[in-house]
């Protein structure tokens, strides 16, 4: 079995999911690197790349290694959906070069001859307009900004004291019906896991599928580290089915882990602890 460097700490944990699985398929072909080369449209330098974590893999790396290897091709490629969806997010964008400072040319004003609708010429001792004054081109008024400003914060003043309440039940429904309901409509909160915080499982069964209000996702892909509402739900699930997760708190911790692969192999599934989409199927029986 090859030695494998160490994966970089920045890695996100989905993309890291894909590299380890990409390096079990390897491992357990007895395939080089040079070999995969040959086998595959892929060079010796980029398979490098792929399972150091150096560079994503493409769609067709991944299809041709689960093939080449006799694995599951669809499970992998939604993994590869997931992780390149996280790799993605995780790129700095990059900064803008600054440019070199040019001394602003002044723009060329039309002359116009006084008393024919142009202003008053400026005399030595006229001062300049206030900074706070806007002038609108095409009539040539003077705007003052002051009492739009004053107009804007007065709206807002106004509207404070009725989204507040709004705000104050949304944080209030974390966890209950309340932000159950919220996100069956699509308005989910951000998930903020809390130390000691537990949610409620409220399981019904729709169209002949099981949920517990939290997720409808069926192609979530979750593994150790993993939290977020999709792993509520998994875990309301899991127990529903009587493999107990531990404490419903949205993080895929040891004992969820040993839960889905004892959910996996009383369904005929790789135990390998993954949610994927075959997995949500067998927990939304």
């Amino acid at each position: 079995m090859s030695r494998w460097s160490v994966l970089p700490a920045s890695l996100d944990h989905r993309v890291r999911q894909l590299v380890v699985q990409l390096r079990r398929l390897k491992d357990h072909s007895g395939l080089s690197l040079a070999a995969l080369a040959a086998r595959t449209p892929y060079s010796k330098s980029s398979w490098e790349r792929y399972l150091n974590g150096k560079k994503l893999p493409p769609a067709g790396a991944v299809e041709a290694l689960a093939r080449l290897c006799g694995a599951d091709v669809t499970r992998l490629l939604a993994l590869h959906e997931v992780a390149a969806q996280a790799w993605s997010a995780g790129r700095p964008v990059p900064e803008a070069r600054p440019q070199a400072s040019r001394a602003p040319s002044a723009p060329s004003v039309p002359s116009v001859p006084p008393g024919r609708g142009g202003p008053p010429p400026q005399t030595a001792g006229d001062e300049a307009p206030h900074p706070a004054v806007a002038t609108v081109p095409a009539a040539g008024r003077q705007v003052p900004l002051g009492p739009l400003v004053l107009g804007a914060l007065a709206v807002l003043v106004v509207a404070l004291p009725v989204l507040r309440p709004w705000q104050d039940q949304l944080g209030a429904g974390r966890g209950t019906g309340a932000a159950m309901a919220g996100r069956d409509l699509g308005a989910a909160p951000e998930f903020t896991p809390r130390p000691g915080e537990t949610f409620d499982c409220r399981l019904q069964r729709r169209d002949g599928a099981l949920y517990a209000g939290h997720s409808r996702t069926g192609t979530a892909v979750l593994g150790s580290g993993a939290e977020g509402w999709d792993v509520v739900e998994a875990q309301c699930l899991l127990r529903r089915h009587g493999y107990d997760p531990g404490v419903v708190d949205g993080v895929v911790g040891g004992r969820t882990l040993r839960a889905v692969k004892r959910l996996q192999a009383g369904s005929g599934l790789p135990t390998d602890g993954i949610v994927d989409p075959a997995t949500w199927k067998a927990l939304r029986r």
